[in-house]
């Protein structure tokens, strides 16, 4: 079973993870697990550690993390649901704003107890080895959530040890560069202490956490509105690293990604680690959220007005021009009327409500209609006949990326071209180029632009919540560019309509005339985050200004 250690691991320390879904930032979790005789072996650090993959993850990936990632950044929208998000008015009370924020306080909170109970209660039977590997896997993650609530929140208070929050509650928030400074000094003790290999399938490696440098490099590069040439020379070596050094390799079809069983593939460099089980807390409950029908999932599917928006439409090679692309990213993320998917079981009804099953053909709008969806295939899975019995509603067994092997490549290319608009620089176009030849498309020719890297990250990685940091990203050096970005993206309903069915090819798009609520408005006002509002009223220091963090020596 691919993820039975973490899943039996999680089990082993559940009580290390319950009283935890409110007041994190107040107190440490309540049911923390101290008895010091459980920290005797390695087996059981490498099994404190597990839930660090799954369940103190749950709340942000369930809705949070493409309702923030993609709906705010303008890859996805939605018709009638999370209308917040897909407008960027996300508010102090925006369901996503506070399971995100509940999210990223967990993991911080949870990485924190256990490194002090390693540090505290682990005995002489355990390696030194195991040790290091165990705290460097939860500064790994503390980093991860310090770097996703630094850029949806700005300055955060930077916490090592919840108990000393009970001494002096009232903490300071942290200036953004110096919880991006605390950010790297997780991340390279991780690359320092952690393996080059995994020590079971779906650990974190040392190339795991250089790559997740190589990311931070190139977004901190930009902190303070001037490119840091010495970090983007940093992003661009660990990229490279990672790239050349790493072993991992891409797979050769980008559908394969997200094909089950796709779990830790040669491509994945960090994943969230979930199970089919009747613990909610350890299965994939995200499949359910986007599933555009119960036709193809398991008495779920609520994703039926989730879509691509019409602006990310617009970027695959053309589309609009011609009706149709060779770009298989699109296919694998999105549906057009009248894809196939054999993989995935469709339940379809004739014309007297007799029903049976057949492979998944995406169905076509009526042809009356002015409005449609092209709706999420990237991590649905299908019925739990197409996954050998292993799914049942909001239990399935795929994990989400978040990081693979394609982002070094892009990072290396953006990293290349700073704060400039273009570059001839031969390895760069090369390396963007094989990101577009797994997809089927044409190579570009050079000189290479800043808006040709963006639009490729924004095609690779759609629905993998990453598209709303790349934003964050441009606007820590360029504010004005990242509202333009997001002010003339089209984000309203549309009809798509093929030329035949069942085996269509082409399509033409069209607006849908009476949708008014087309565009979103960001600006200097509105682009974080604010603090939710339950959060604010119990910590109002949370709204002091920020200061430095004393690293000490």
């Amino acid at each position: 079973m691919k993820n039975k250690f973490l899943y039996v691991g999680a089990l082993l320390t559940m009580s290390v993870f319950s009283g935890c879904d409110k007041e994190f930032l107040e107190r440490p979790p309540q049911d923390t697990l101290v008895d010091a005789n459980f920290f005797k072996t390695d087996d059981q650090l490498l099994a404190a550690s597990a839930p660090l993959y799954s369940v103190v993850w749950k709340d942000y990936v369930d809705q949070a993390s493409w309702a923030l990632g993609d709906l705010r950044a303008g890859t996805t929208f939605r018709a009638w649901g999370y209308r917040d998000d897909v407008l960027f008015n996300t508010t102090e009370v925006s369901t996503s704003n506070s399971q995100a924020y509940r999210a990223f306080w967990i993991v911080v909170g949870q990485s924190n107890t256990l490194i002090q109970n390693v540090e505290r209660y682990a005995g002489a039977g355990v390696s030194d080895a195991i040790k290091k590997h165990v705290i460097a896997e939860a500064r790994f993650m503390r980093a991860t959530a310090y770097a996703m609530l630094v850029m949806n929140y700005g300055p955060v208070p930077i916490i090592e040890n919840n108990v000393d929050l009970l001494n002096s509650p009232q903490v300071k928030r942290n200036d953004v560069e110096s919880v991006w400074e605390f950010i790297t000094r997780d991340y390279l003790y991780a690359a320092e202490n952690l393996p080059s290999t995994p020590l079971q399938p779906g650990r974190v490696t040392k190339w795991s956490a250089e790559g997740m440098l190589a990311r931070t490099y190139l977004t901190r590069a930009g902190v303070g509105g001037s490119m840091n040439q010495e970090y983007l020379d940093k992003a661009k070596e660990y990229a490279e690293r990672v790239i050349t050094m790493s072993g991992n390799a891409l797979l050769a079809n980008y559908a394969d990604l997200f094909k089950f069983p796709y779990d830790n593939n040669a491509e994945s460099l960090f994943e969230q680690q979930w199970v089919y089980t009747t613990n909610y807390g350890y299965a994939n409950t995200m499949v359910s959220q986007i599933t555009y029908s119960n036709d193809i999932a398991n008495g779920d599917g609520w994703g039926g007005d989730l879509s691509a928006s019409w602006w990310q439409l617009s970027l695959y090679d053309g589309l609009f021009e011609d009706g149709f692309t060779n770009d298989t990213r699109l296919k694998a993320t999105y549906m057009l009327p009248g894809f196939h998917y054999p993989e995935i079981s469709q339940t379809v009804r004739d014309a007297d409500g007799n029903q049976k099953e057949q492979e998944l053909i995406f169905p076509a709008p009526a042809t009356t209609g002015d409005n449609s969806f092209a709706n999420i295939k990237k991590y649905v899975v299908g019925k739990a006949a197409d996954l050998g019995g292993q799914a049942a509603a909001q239990r399935y067994p795929n994990d989400t990326y978040m990081l693979r092997l394609a982002e070094m490549y892009l990072i290396y290319a953006d990293a290349v071209i700073g704060s400039g608009e273009s570059t001839s620089d031969a390895k760069a176009l090369e390396y963007v180029n094989v990101i577009r030849k797994r997809a089927g498309v044409a190579p570009l020719e050079g000189p290479l632009t800043w808006e040709d890297v963006f639009h490729e990250r924004m095609k690779e990685f759609a629905m993998e919540g990453l598209a709303w940091y790349d934003l964050v990203r441009i606007h820590y050096f360029n504010p004005e560019r990242a509202y333009n970005i997001i002010n003339s993206q089209d984000r309203g309903l549309f009809v798509v309509h093929p030329n035949r069915m069942p085996n269509p090819t082409s399509w033409d798009f069209i607006k849908t005339s009476w949708f008014a609520e087309r565009t979103a408005t960001a600006n200097s006002g509105n682009f974080l985050l604010p603090i939710p509002a339950a959060e604010a009223s119990q910590a109002p220091w949370l709204r002091d200004e920020p200061v430095p963090y004393d690293f000490g020596k």
